[in-house]
């Protein structure tokens, strides 16, 4: 009888040891988090924006942050209408848009900042099933007219050639941009 409990109960205690080992690992990984409170992840919102950020362990460095900023739009009906996310740079920012089928590709979608003129069109490199995706490049200065702007309208023609206006609100951006750079410290 004692050889049959005896290795129940030495899984039982194995089975401890290891469940004991991955909560003193994942509290030594949390304990090593530049994410605040030792967190793993973060999600938070500012105005319009929200900030994602996660550890990424690249080999066997310690983990990194890994933060975005970015907006949603839905139609009323739930279906996404556009997304934008952002990633700051030492010279701005990078990123991409991901608007709705439907669009004239070849002529790409034109940024605008609240009411200053037009910039030249930006071009389409793919389609994915959830939509159109348009990289994006800003540098310091156009940030800096995004911190203080109220909208970026996007500007593309449809299939049919209506011209088609999206806006992405920029409440809330500025804040969402230093909350991501301070993050990234």
């Amino acid at each position: 009888m004692s050889y049959s409990i005896m290795p129940k109960y030495l899984i039982l205690i194995a089975a401890l040891l290891v469940s004991c080992g991955g909560i003193l690992t994942a509290h030594a990984k949390n304990k090593a988090s530049p994410l605040p409170g030792g967190a793993s992840s973060l999600s938070e919102t500012h105005g319009d924006w929200a900030v994602q950020c996660r550890l990424q362990a690249i080999k066997d460095e310690a983990p990194k942050p890994l933060c975005s900023l970015s907006q949603q739009q839905q139609d009323n009906k739930g279906s996404r209408v556009l997304a934008v996310e952002l990633q700051p740079t030492t010279d701005g920012a990078t990123g991409a848009l991901v608007l709705p089928f439907g669009l004239q590709l070849s002529k790409g979608v034109s940024l605008q900042i609240d009411e200053a003129k037009a910039g030249a069109a930006q071009p389409f490199s793919t389609c994915l099933p959830a939509g159109c995706i348009v990289p994006l490049n800003f540098g310091d200065a156009q940030l800096k007219a995004l911190n203080s702007g109220k909208a970026l309208n996007l500007i593309a023609e449809a299939v049919s050639g209506d011209e088609v206006k999206l806006s992405v609100s920029l409440e809330g951006f500025s804040a969402a941009l230093n909350r991501v750079k301070e993050l990234l410290k």
